[in-house]
């Protein structure tokens, strides 16, 4: 999905994207991004990173990036060994009070992501279980892992009557068929949701209470009003002019 459309209708949700990989290792650009946070989870494979104080590692399977651009930051990916890599991307609007706020960027190794039977937590909290991170406003970010025929039901926290899932391995019925690939936004609620496996099935999913805030768009930029957006824009001029200074982007 992206802010234009999906986005449109499923905000603070904004952006997805499936990233499966099969090949060398490559590194990317340095890009930038304001008025969102990111969070990216690897399902599979190693992914590598720079973030914005120019810290440079990989994350492995199981492992999230969880980074809150704020008033504007740059920072960069890529696939950080052979074979396959997959996982998700996803992009978060933020509320006026953060769009313009401080950069954050934190990172999670496989065993700090909470667990709890074939879930992993990624931001907000489920069954007995919590995020580490601050989510900036009320969301739940969930990967699910089913064995073919396995049952799994997710009943959404009061208010969140956003609600989205999102195959990435295998099929499953909630109750229409969802295959890989597929983005299932489903209608406003907060009624539980049954998945079943058709065959061994990965996806995630999100749930979360309303953005009640436009959302207007830049290149790599999300914000609530056309002069955040100018002040975010001018504030990733800004680093982007030191980062030329430094060598790390070309004139």
């Amino acid at each position: 999905m992206s802010p234009s459309d999906f986005g449109e209708i499923l905000k603070p949700f904004v952006f997805l994207d499936l990233f499966d990989h099969e090949g060398e290792p490559f590194k990317g650009g340095l890009h930038p991004h304001s008025g969102i946070a990111t969070l990216t989870y690897v399902a599979e494979g190693v992914v590598s990173y720079t973030d914005p104080d120019n810290v440079q590692g990989v994350m492995t399977a199981g492992s999230v990036e969880w980074m809150q651009a704020g008033r504007g930051m740059w920072h960069g990916g890529g696939i950080g060994a052979a074979g396959r890599t997959r996982g998700f991307q996803l992009w978060i609007a933020l509320p006026p009070d953060l769009e313009l706020g401080a950069t954050l960027s934190l990172y999670q190794t496989p065993d700090e992501v909470p667990v709890d039977g074939p879930v992993q937590l990624l931001l907000g909290s489920y069954a007995a279980a919590s995020s580490a991170i601050n989510s900036p406003s009320p969301i739940n970010y969930l990967a699910v892992r089913l064995k073919a025929g396995e049952r799994w039901r997710y009943e959404p926290p009061m208010g969140h009557t956003v609600l989205w899932t999102a195959i990435s391995v295998g099929a499953v019925l909630v109750p229409d068929e969802l295959r890989q690939g597929d983005l299932a936004a489903f209608e406003p609620s907060t009624k539980a949701i049954e998945f079943m496996a058709q065959v061994d099935s990965e996806f995630v999913l999100g749930s979360a209470v309303p953005h009640d805030h436009d959302l207007v768009l830049g290149y790599y930029s999300v914000h609530t009003s056309l002069a955040a957006l100018r002040d975010g824009e001018a504030h990733i001029d800004k680093i982007r002019a030191r980062l030329v200074e430094e060598g790390r982007l070309p004139k």
